[in-house]
């Protein structure tokens, strides 16, 4: 922290409590504050702000169990002034939790203090700093902290060069409109052996996830075949998140025969309503890229059952321009843990 005092307890770092839900939800609800934000990995992980107040106290009761919200969880708050005045959000990025991501950080521009005389300063990037560190040096599973950034928010890969991070890899956004949905769906698509997906498929996808990162990729995402099951308990709960969110997922995969290995899938998030864009996480082997135009054109004919909306679409393919990913290798100058 950087003050005119140099009193290090101005600035306290500690888990979310609940009195501090009302502020987090303030934080969280006003967007990117002074360029210190991150997104999510992946468009079909997107979380809205938090909205714990009702819940919190039967969420932490059963913290125990795997249950989706689990990650909502993992917050801490930036207190000053003895103010709420930035949160962080994380959450385990694979199964093992050998892998963490900022989700998200917003915290308010700088704050001044006088005390005795004293004014102590504490600046966005101060607060950003230490609730970065806070999670790195107690959230012990994590050998590895990656996050996904706008390439042109300045401030924010200033912030996170800082504190460690590097470069890791780019995916590609697409957005197509309602009337381009309709002209492209007029086709049929040349997906020979297109397969529903289940948990019997999860080593096939762990391998296309696998042949589609390059090494550097695949070694700090650190995926096994058991990211790509659903449980009982995850498929009621997220039956009942679709039903209240008026939402359905639609997933599939494409299937090659000769060399028995998935070769491209897609997973659609579709809006019954209409109140917002459709949204889905595109998968394709390097060697077989004309199966990009195929699989758009399938979804564009699968969204034409529901109300009309955009399609926004993410690639992992990790090659095109587009937003960077961003990876730490634990705390700077200490081996990775």
């Amino acid at each position: 922290m950087l003050t005119r005092s140099s009193r290090q307890t101005d600035l306290q770092i500690r888990p979310l409590q609940y009195r501090d839900l009302d502020a987090v939800e303030r934080l969280c609800g006003e967007g990117e504050l002074d360029g210190v934000s991150s997104a999510p990995c992946s468009m079909v992980q997107q979380q809205q702000p938090v909205k714990l107040s009702r819940w919190y106290g039967l969420l932490r009761s059963f913290g125990w169990l795997p249950h989706p919200w689990r990650a909502a969880l993992s917050m801490y708050v930036a207190e000053f002034g003895h103010r709420v005045r930035g949160v962080i959000r994380v959450s385990p990025f694979n199964h093992t939790r050998s892998t963490w991501r900022v989700d998200q950080i917003a915290v308010e521009s700088a704050i001044f203090e006088s005390k005795e005389g004293v004014t102590t300063v504490a600046t966005a990037s101060d607060m950003g700093t230490a609730l970065l560190r806070y999670c790195l040096e107690n959230i012990w599973q994590a050998s590895t902290w990656l996050l996904e950034l706008d390439v042109n928010d300045q401030d924010a890969l200033g912030l996170y060069r800082q504190n460690g991070f590097q470069l890791l890899a780019q995916m590609t956004y697409w957005s197509f409109s309602a009337q381009k949905l309709r002209e492209v769906a007029d086709r049929e698509p040349d997906l020979p052996n297109l397969q529903p997906v289940s948990n019997a498929d999860a080593q096939l996808l762990y391998q296309l996830d696998n042949m589609a990162m390059p090494p550097l990729v695949r070694q700090v995402f650190d995926r096994h075949p058991q990211d790509f099951k659903t449980s009982l308990l995850q498929s009621l709960v997220a039956l009942v998140r679709q039903w209240v969110s008026q939402t359905e997922t639609v997933s599939g995969y494409v299937f090659e025969t000769q060399r028995k290995v998935a070769i491209g899938h897609f997973q659609l998030r579709l809006c019954k309503d209409g109140s917002q864009p459709h949204q889905a996480q595109l998968t394709v082997h390097p060697a077989y890229t004309w199966l990009y135009p195929e699989l758009i054109v399938q979804m564009a004919r699968i969204v034409q059952d529901v109300p009309e909306q955009s399609l926004q679409i993410v690639s992992a393919d990790y090659h095109r321009s587009g937003r960077n990913s961003w990876r730490r290798w634990g705390p700077i100058g200490l081996p990775i843990r």
